[in-house]
């Protein structure tokens, strides 16, 4: 069994929890103001460098400075979730889709329903992007951390790529 790393920092949408195994990033979590921990975990002794790297890429991407990560990442699921996880990581920063392009970029116009109930499944916000999926009419809906949250992730984006400053 692979140990079990984790580490916090604030962010500023509250506090984020990172999680990996020796190899790769398990989790990026944004915690509810009631299971913030009392002080900032330090990275915990032998941390593999996975960790530092994901803190270091989320930090640059939350200040506008950073657009891509590089840092593995792995998450378990089905078949069917891998490929909509993986699909979300071909949505470009600064862009959205909605639920019903990503279904039929899965091949099936009818799994929207799968596609969009895996999308918040996705354990592992930001890097594996699953707050650039919207409604079919541009609304903004659906985001485990919260709809400020996946708001304020897009017009950061937006505003970076486009100079745009609101969106919703």
């Amino acid at each position: 069994m692979l140990k079990k790393y984790h580490t916090f920092f604030a962010s500023p949408l509250g506090t984020v929890q990172v999680s990996c195994n020796n190899d790769c990033i398990t989790r990026v979590h944004f915690l509810q103001e009631a299971d913030r921990p009392s002080a900032p975990d330090d990275l915990q002794t032998g941390a593999p460098p996975v960790l530092q790297l994901c803190v270091y890429e989320l930090k640059a991407y939350f200040q506008g400075q950073g657009r891509k990560f590089e840092v593995p990442i792995c998450q378990e699921g089905t078949v069917f979730q891998q490929r909509v996880w993986n699909e979300l990581l071909n949505i470009p920063y600064g862009k959205t889709i909605s639920y019903l392009t990503l279904s039929k970029r899965l091949g099936d116009p009818a799994a929207i329903r799968a596609a969009a109930a895996t999308n918040g499944k996705n354990d592992i916000a930001v890097i594996v992007p699953c707050h650039r999926v919207i409604g079919s009419n541009n609304d903004l809906v659906g985001y485990a951390g919260g709809l400020w949250r996946k708001k304020w992730l897009l017009e950061l984006e937006a505003k970076i790529t486009w100079g745009v400053q609101t969106l919703f």
